[in-house]
Order: structure tokens, then sequence, then C-alpha cells
């Protein structure tokens, strides 16, 4: 049997261009690529979980998408200011804690437009804000999730978004 992979995802930046309408045009590419790896799982790691409630949030994906949709992350406070670097894997870590036998052990990889939200490099699709989850995208997220079914080492996948790359 193949294990459970979690995928915590952001919107803004991912579902669809930071700043401008939040039309989720990029999740239909998402979701092509989840229907091929029914262990995958989504959770959301969006600040949007703070504003809507998980029935509305997963209204928001396709029909036979949204059984996939395992839950929210725990949403962690911050006491100073330097602890918001990696702070949405240390929110994934502790939804993973409540939800499966072995952390250690768990499959698991982020899609986020923000590096500073994740310090494990390895597990994070870097999306570029700009243009949110493109095919490039769902390249690696296929790449990453066979991985995971094959029992392969993640390479990392997080790449500098092309308006930052030199031409």
């Amino acid at each position: 049997m193949t294990q459970t992979a979690y995928i915590f995802m952001d919107f803004d930046g991912v579902t669809h261009p930071w700043g401008e309408v939040e039309d989720f045009r990029c999740l239909p590419l998402i979701e092509a690529v989840l229907r091929d790896y029914d262990e995958a799982r989504i959770v959301i790691a969006s600040d949007w979980r703070m504003l809507f409630s998980l029935p509305k949030l997963v209204s928001r994906f396709a029909e036979d998408i949204r059984p996939r949709v395992a839950g929210v992350t725990p949403h962690v406070i911050p006491k100073h200011g330097a602890e918001l670097h990696g702070l949405r894997e240390r929110e994934a870590m502790l939804w993973l804690g409540q939800h499966v036998p072995d952390v250690a052990t768990a499959t698991w990889c982020a899609l986020d437009d923000a590096p500073g939200n994740w310090f494990s490099r390895s597990h994070l699709l870097l999306t570029d804000f700009k243009r949110g989850f493109t095919e490039e995208d769902a390249g690696a997220l296929r790449r990453m999730l066979e991985n995971f079914r094959t029992g392969t080492p993640v390479p990392a996948v997080s790449r500098q978004p092309s308006f930052l790359r030199r031409a």
C-alpha cells in the first residue's frame, strides 16, 4: 500500500497570482496532478484558514477532490519576529503530530510562494507569486509525488521564481 502524501498548500500566490483577483485560476492544474495520485491529501496552510470555515475552503475545490482535503494547519502566534521564519512548517509539523503515527517518517510537501515559511527546502515547491501554480510546477509536483510513491529520496524542488532569475 502506498503511504499517504500530505500537501500543505497556500492559496495566494499558488492557486492564483498574489494581489490579483482571487479566482483560484490555477487550482484546476493542481487538481489535475492530484487525480493521478490517489494517496495525496491536501492540508490548507493558507492564511485563508483563519478567515473562512473548513467547509467554505473545501468548496473551492472540485467535487471529486473535496474529500481529499484533510484539514487546516493550526494557527501558531509567534512571540517574536524571529519566529516568523519557518512558521508554516512548524504549523505543518504540529498538524502531522496530531494526525500521523510518526512525524519523522511522514510523507509531505508544501506548495507556497513564500520561501521564508519553510525550513525544509527539499519539501517545498516554491511558486512564483506573480503567476501562481504553473505547468512547470505541475511537473515538479508530479516528480515529487512519484518519488514519494516509489520511496525515492526527494531532491530539492524549490526553485528561484522566474522573475528573480538572471536573463
